[in-house]
């Protein structure tokens, strides 16, 4: 690795909690993408728009910026090799990662803005039974994570992990690389995860590995209430729920909250005192602009 852990960035999330101030996050790029034309790639999705459509991702991540997000999202939930392989492209995964990351780095030139390279499951963030082996599993994360940061990005946002084996070899990885992580869960309106635990059990194992913070992404906002009474306000941690609904008939994930409901669905959630906040699937710049709002509201107060 290149790139080593920055003890400023452990500093400002840290501070992030001290100050009541959450980082805020922007929000989503394949379904905001998809909403402006775009169509997916059967096999790796909206990154396929990094190569078709440079420009209107350079463009989603500026308006997401503009709305006042602190932490753009790399364009790069299906750079994995594992997406790359299975969709049949003939597209060098360090190229394509390296591609991705430049369009956020070109979009937060001269700006204090830090880039989270995103880094999904190694299958469909879904899929309850594994296909590939364990050796690919772990090839497949060392890979892309390492592509990640080499190409530029101040840490990795692995997101919609529920997979506990494929959790822990992350977070042993990023901790054993001096890599600086968010570790970002994705479980069931009963609180498990698809392989099986229960979430409260899951945290504390991945805690031992000093994440950034622990996220919660790509829930609903009524699953994610009925786990918040549960969160240690003592513990570094971030939510980003899920704002879509889907339109069977054309494919594509529409906004189902509005940006003022949704931000009037997180403010009860600052009381415990998040290291950042942001939405998921079905949100857009209008969602990052609220949570602008609500945040500067609340500090002046």
């Amino acid at each position: 690795m290149t790139q080593k852990q920055d003890t400023n960035l452990n500093l400002l999330f840290s501070f992030a909690k001290r100050v009541r101030r959450p980082l805020l996050l922007d929000g989503a790029m394949g379904s905001f993408l998809q909403l402006n034309g775009i169509q997916p790639h059967p096999t790796i999705w909206m990154s396929y728009a990094n190569i078709t459509h440079p420009e209107e991702v350079m463009k989603a991540h500026q308006a997401y910026i503009k709305a006042g997000a602190d932490i753009i999202t790399t364009n790069t939930f299906r750079t994995n090799p594992v997406s790359l392989k299975s969709s049949e492209e003939k597209i060098i995964c360090r190229d394509f990662v390296k591609r991705s990351v430049n369009l956020a780095k070109s979009a937060v030139e001269g700006k204090n803005i830090l880039i989270a390279g995103s880094n999904p499951p190694a299958e469909d963030c879904y899929q309850v039974k594994r296909i590939i082996t364990k050796k690919e599993l772990q090839i497949n994360h060392a890979e892309h994570i390492e592509y990640l940061m080499d190409s530029g990005c101040n840490f990795v946002l692995n997101e919609t992990q529920s997979h506990l084996d494929e959790i822990l070899f992350i977070s042993k990885f990023c901790s054993k690389n001096s890599i600086p992580f968010i570790m970002s869960l994705y479980f069931t309106p009963e609180l498990m995860l698809l392989s099986g635990e229960n979430l409260f059990d899951v945290i504390p194992r991945i805690e031992e590995f000093v994440p950034l913070a622990i996220g919660l992404n790509c829930i609903s906002p009524g699953t994610f209430q009925r786990i918040f009474h549960r969160i240690n306000a003592d513990t570094s941690w971030g939510f980003y729920l899920n704002c879509g609904s889907r339109d069977f008939e054309s494919d594509t994930i529409e906004c189902g909250i509005s940006p003022e409901n949704y931000s009037s669905a997180a403010k009860p959630y600052l009381r415990k005192n998040p290291a950042f906040i942001g939405s998921c699937c079905g949100s857009s710049p209008k969602h990052t602009k609220e949570l602008k709002k609500l945040l500067d509201e609340k500090n002046n107060n």
